[in-house]
């Protein structure tokens, strides 16, 4: 057993978990200790890990199946792990805007795992939000309006024909003409399968429109969201060094990785959780 230690981070979301080597051979209990902090706290922060991409992997799969990516070419020896690569000639950054992960999939990621291998002296940081409190902090009224509503999310804005995240020099993308007619549908507020609470479901990147309402109605009430699902006292900041892994709840979390770094080269490696339909 080992000294595990959970530190929170901010009032809203996020700790730092400390004694423990997620390279080693770990136990059914520190599995089920992290898993609960997980369920808890939605972002795990570690610090000072030695993780090859095998490692890497074999721990994401304590915690589930994998997950790929149908937009993003992988690793070619791995094909599991995602190298999220910005280099000093890039003009974009991948991940770059406040978004959940891959919510254009009929069942999104549960999670994802994420470890700097190369990092700037200084910018790089990531944010991360937490839906369970920006649903919380909703008006009684307009959690009544928006629980029922249902969502269309598609990847076309961020892979299709020339999007976003196809403009990284660095990363290489696929599927283009899938992704500009890909389209599912999500409710706008999702209960946590685990805890039983109620997020925000909807991002700038991936959710284009609410179904049922006249786009003016769409985007005014989308708009409203997008921005109070951001706002600070929902959020944490994390500053990484080589050796540091992120690891967060999907379901209930959005995210953003600042690119304040333009000239220098920064490397992540990612690997995802599977996950289910929202509800």
């Amino acid at each position: 057993m080992t000294d595990l230690v959970v530190k929170p981070v901010t009032g809203a979301i996020g700790a730092e978990v400390s004694g423990i080597d997620l390279a080693s051979d770990l136990t059914s209990h520190d599995v089920g200790r992290l898993r609960d902090a997980f369920n808890q706290f939605h972002v795990l922060f570690f610090r000072d890990q030695q993780l090859c991409p095998e490692r890497q992997a074999g721990f994401a799969r304590r915690f589930g199946e994998l997950g790929s990516h149908p937009y993003v070419e992988p690793s070619a020896e791995h094909p599991e792990v995602l190298d999220i690569i910005t280099e000093p000639d890039d003009r974009v950054n991948f991940g770059g805007g406040w978004h959940t992960d891959v919510t254009f999939l009929a069942e999104p990621d549960l999670g994802s795992i994420l470890y700097a291998v190369d990092v700037p002296d200084y910018g790089g940081d990531t944010l991360w939000a937490s839906q369970h409190a920006a649903w919380d902090a909703l008006s009684d009224t307009m959690k009544e309006f928006i629980d029922p509503l249902v969502a269309v999310h598609s990847a076309r804005m961020q892979y299709g024909g020339n999007g976003y995240s196809q403009q990284s020099k660095a990363m290489k993308t696929r599927n283009a003409d899938d992704a500009t007619t890909s389209e599912v549908h999500h409710p706008v507020v999702r209960t946590h399968p685990v805890t039983g609470r109620k997020g925000l479901y909807v991002n700038k990147a991936f959710t284009e429109r609410i179904r049922g309402l006249h786009r003016s109605e769409s985007d005014a009430v989308l708009g409203f969201l997008f921005e109070h699902a951001v706002r600070e006292p929902f959020t944490c900041r994390f500053q990484w060094q080589p050796g540091s892994l992120a690891m967060w709840d999907n379901r209930c979390v959005q995210h953003y990785a600042l690119y304040d770094y333009k000239g220098k080269r920064r490397h992540m490696r990612r690997v995802t959780l599977k996950g289910d339909r929202p509800v």
